[in-house]
């Protein structure tokens, strides 16, 4: 199939087209933003449109759910395949990927050593997550929060009921 103006591409193509205009994006971001740095202002980076900041928990998300009370077992844990494939490919894309643990600092060289093995690709990892669970995240971003029930895909939108602030402009 060739490129035609207005007409269809091949999504190979398609593809390297998006990775190119987000990765041109974030370097343009970047640049800007160490300009505005080294000019002595204080900014506050914002993300290029399109390019999500993903916080991705590690056991019970990407592999068996190991607690810091097992440290033998994180080494050798399998990760799921499904979030290996989605995850590399949402770093493909241009997204921004950390892997955020309530695995404690003394757990990282053994995280990233079986991040690495695994091949794994990741911006940042984030140790010291607070357990327990049941999480609200209080932000001045967006934030947007997806729990993993089993089965690591595509995101899907879905209309839910969140808990806001009072604005005083609800009915």
């Amino acid at each position: 199939m060739a490129l035609q103006p207005n007409g269809p591409i091949k999504l190979e193509k398609r593809l390297k087209l998006y990775q190119y205009k987000f990765i041109m994006k974030r370097e343009e971001a970047d640049k800007l933003l160490h300009e505005k740095v080294e000019a002595g202002e204080l900014v506050s980076p914002v993300l290029p449109g399109g390019v999500k900041n993903y916080l991705i928990d590690i056991d019970g998300t990407i592999t068996e759910d190991v607690p810091n009370e097992e440290p033998e077992r994180m080494g050798t844990c399998l990760p799921f395949v499904d979030a290996l494939e989605t995850c590399n490919r949402w770093y493909e894309e241009g997204h921004m990927i950390c892997f955020f643990t309530s695995r404690t600092e003394s757990h990282r060289e053994v995280t990233q050593n079986w991040l690495k093995k695994h091949g794994f690709n990741y911006h940042s990892l984030l140790m010291g997550k607070p357990r327990g669970g049941n999480y609200h995240w209080i932000d001045n971003h967006l934030v947007k929060a997806t729990r993993y029930n089993g089965k690591f895909t595509d995101l899907v939108e879905k209309e839910v009921t969140i808990e806001v602030f009072d604005d005083g402009q609800h009915d």
